[in-house]
């Protein structure tokens, strides 16, 4: 059949068994030979009736899913809600909310906020490889405004001026390239310049504000614009990032209104992927690149509620 093109399409494709198991077996086991999860064999049966393989390799765990060793592991909810589910938030510009997603899916909200967390924690990526040529760097602050709050909340979570008491994220953005943004504890020297050089190639050109944590990246081609004065100096400016910030807070504030700072990684992590596929894929594409992320990654409700904080397996 056709590539789905358009949500409607992809809900009506991906209700069909057969069309979950063939894109899934695709991008799992390209050369189509269906291995055992647990030992790597290929001597496998797939049994129709109960949607299962079975290995006849001597382990204790012979039947496998398509949902074994894969973040979509143990759950209850069928491939056809996994995927409506996956294709709305690698879409949605400015992010869905769980009730949204719940009321679509019909399913309760508590189900639905954890799928789109083990969602999230699919589609982030890391990478040994550094960003170069042109760079901006900048930080955010992300919270609640006080003038907004009740005066007994207010008291509870404000306790200074500027960001204190505010979550910082970090980005990066190679212009004409990719961005990439994680929190990070302080806008201190030492926390900047080591995420700075984690991520860019020494002898990049690299753009930032006035902030003083920025001084002392000798190995860069380093220059400065002051907002007390302007806000682009020729190519100095950081209006790439600042375009991806009003992304990133148009989600936060208008989708997802309430975000705990504990959480707010995976919130960026789900903004990064949009940002950086939203012009060389289109809808299917983001959700086919989502979908061939999701093999050997866990997360549990136990680990995602900090009841077992070693419960995951992270991507590397």
């Amino acid at each position: 059949m056709e590539e789905p093109k358009t949500l409607q399409e992809a809900i009506q494709h991906y209700a069909d068994f057969e069309n979950c198991k063939a894109i899934m077996v695709e991008l799992r086991w390209p050369d189509g030979k269906v291995k055992c999860p647990t030992c790597g064999s290929e001597k496998v049966t797939w049994l129709a009736n109960a949607r299962l393989w079975k290995c006849y390799g001597q382990h204790d765990r012979p039947k496998f899913s398509l949902k074994t060793g894969t973040v979509f592991e143990d759950s209850p909810l069928g491939l056809d809600k996994w995927l409506a589910g996956l294709w709305l938030l690698v879409n949605c510009k400015n992010g869905i909310s769980s009730y949204e997603v719940g009321r679509d899916l019909g399913i309760s909200q508590k189900s639905t906020w954890h799928l789109l967390h083990r969602l999230r924690f699919a589609i982030h990526k890391g990478s040994i490889n550094k960003l170069s040529g042109q760079i901006e760097a900048d930080e955010t602050f992300i919270g609640g405004k006080a003038r907004n709050m009740h005066a007994t909340k207010r008291a509870e979570k404000i306790t200074g001026t500027g960001g204190k008491d505010k979550t910082i994220v970090m980005g990066i953005l190679e212009r004409k390239g990719e961005v990439r943004a994680s929190v990070i504890d302080t806008r201190k020297k030492k926390d900047v310049q080591k995420h700075v050089r984690e991520h860019v190639l020494a002898g990049s050109a690299i753009f930032t504000d006035a902030l003083k944590s920025y001084e002392g990246l000798d190995e860069f081609q380093h220059e400065v614009i002051d907002h007390a004065i302007a806000y682009v100096d020729g190519e100095i400016h950081t209006n790439g990032l600042e375009n991806f910030w009003s992304l990133l807070k148009r989600g936060l504030k208008g989708t997802y209104i309430s975000v705990e700072p504990f959480h707010l990684f995976r919130y960026v992590d789900e903004q990064v992927f949009r940002y950086n596929n939203r012009k060389v894929l289109d809808d299917y594409g983001r959700f086919r690149l989502a979908l061939s992320q999701i093999v050997g990654k866990r997360l549990t409700w136990d680990h995602l509620t900090g009841k077992q904080p070693d419960d995951a397996t992270y991507p590397n």
